[in-house]
């Protein structure tokens, strides 16, 4: 690296508040009101069940296909950069919506402009999440043996704005939905702004070679295929998704139709959530420190599968309204596992193109948990929950069975 570039980088460099927390608090913010606001966006409008779930697979499929290209990118020209773009992106495009549904609030238009909201938030937000999530593995690099207290730390400020974000998004959409898409674009460009304090990446700085999309996956799959740990933790954490995918998509739907709930109250549930994770996640944090990886990971799993099981079969709101909280909160634990394991063992050169393949993997299941919702009856959501909840807890019993004796996860 030339002693210019050496020296740019030290100029822009902050510390880790203002370059890694302040700008992945402001874009998990935007990230939760987009995820869980936009269902109940396109629920408020519509009035349809089966919209509400292709809405829900609308906004995941398109994040699946950029993925090559996301990580690619990030890997060529920087987490900072293309954060920056990604954000301001979604900014523009959600301002554009709130302006469209203030001037037709009812209508064609307006169910053409939410569904089309959901693709595009989808696919902006998942620049900006790669980008994030590669700066923080970076700074977890640099923590060295105290990686997974940074891991916890970024989870955190995922959990606390996903206990804002779907409160915030409910509460707002009552006012109207510009006024709750016009927060979203605050957001955004607060994102946006904050994220030209994020440290440069070296590689970028370099100018790593120019790789297409799919040879960018194909560098990850590989280099997952390399990492037997890695590899089964990503296959458990996949059939998990499929069961919590499917309480994302399907919940609007089983709190409104099925519990006779308001849309305010389906953001309670992923607020309660997000509480119970954040609290779970500080717990791992000094549990890991004394148990290790594999027993904390393991009693996760074993609480989703049994609370994943049990949510199927919730006789009313409240009860339905503890078990997702704590189905959740386990999935937080196994997620700081996840994400400490993965900064530990992906080499620097590959990690954006790792990280794209290994959260590609991980989402697959949530566009179709969305398809699953949107050809369901409502009267049969609770038994497709019940298969899923199933394939979850076999997924994860095989997966940790396997990595009991895996020195990655004994270290």
């Amino acid at each position: 690296m030339s002693g210019h570039t050496t020296a740019r980088h030290a100029r822009h460099t902050a510390g880790p508040l203002r370059g890694i927390y302040l700008p992945r608090t402001a874009d998990a913010l935007a990230f939760a009101m987009a995820t869980y606001g936009i269902p109940l966006l396109v629920l408020a409008t519509t009035a349809s069940a089966a919209l509400t779930g292709l809405a829900f697979a609308l906004e995941w499929i398109p994040r699946l296909a950029a993925f090559g290209w996301a990580g690619a990118i990030v890997d060529r020209r920087g987490a900072a950069v293309v954060f920056f773009l990604a954000s301001l992106g979604r900014a523009l495009a959600v301002a554009a919506g709130a302006v469209i549904l203030l001037l037709w609030p009812s209508g064609t238009g307006a169910g053409v402009t939410v569904m089309a909201l959901a693709a595009i938030t989808g696919v902006l937000t998942q620049f900006s999440y790669i980008a994030a999530e590669t700066a923080g593995a970076a700074a977890g690099r640099r923590a060295g043996t105290q990686a997974h207290h940074v891991q916890a730390a970024l989870l955190g400020i995922d959990q606390t704005a996903t206990l804002a974000g779907p409160a915030l998004a409910g509460v707002l959409l009552l006012a109207g939905p510009p006024w709750m898409l016009a927060v979203m674009t605050v957001l955004s460009l607060l994102a946006a702004l904050l994220a030209l304090r994020t440290p440069p990446s070296p590689l970028a700085a370099a100018r790593a070679p120019k790789r297409s999309p799919g040879a960018g996956l194909l560098t990850g799959w590989r280099t997952i295929r390399s990492l037997p740990a890695l590899g089964w933790l990503v296959a458990g954490l996949t059939f998990s998704n499929l069961a919590v995918g499917f309480l994302q998509a399907a919940g609007p739907v089983i709190v409104v139709h099925h519990y006779g709930q308001s849309t305010t109250a389906v953001g309670l549930v992923w607020s309660a959530a997000a509480a119970a994770t954040l609290l779970t996640v500080t717990v791992c944090r000094f549990a890991i420190d004394r148990l290790g990886l594999w027993p904390v990971g393991a009693a996760c799993a074993a609480v989703a599968a049994l609370t994943g099981l049990a949510a199927a079969q919730a006789p009313d709101y409240l009860s339905y309204l503890v078990l997702v909280a704590v189905l959740m909160a386990a999935d937080g634990g196994m997620t700081v596992v996840l994400r400490t394991l993965r900064s530990r063992l992906i080499p620097t050169d590959r990690f954006g193109s790792t990280l794209s393949a290994t959260i590609l993997i991980l989402l697959l299941p949530f566009p179709v948990a969305g398809v699953l919702t949107a050809l369901t009856p409502p009267d049969a959501l609770a038994h497709v929950l019940t298969g899923c909840a199933a394939l979850q807890a076999t997924g994860l019993l095989c997966a940790f069975a396997h990595l009991r004796t895996d020195p990655a996860l004994r270290t």
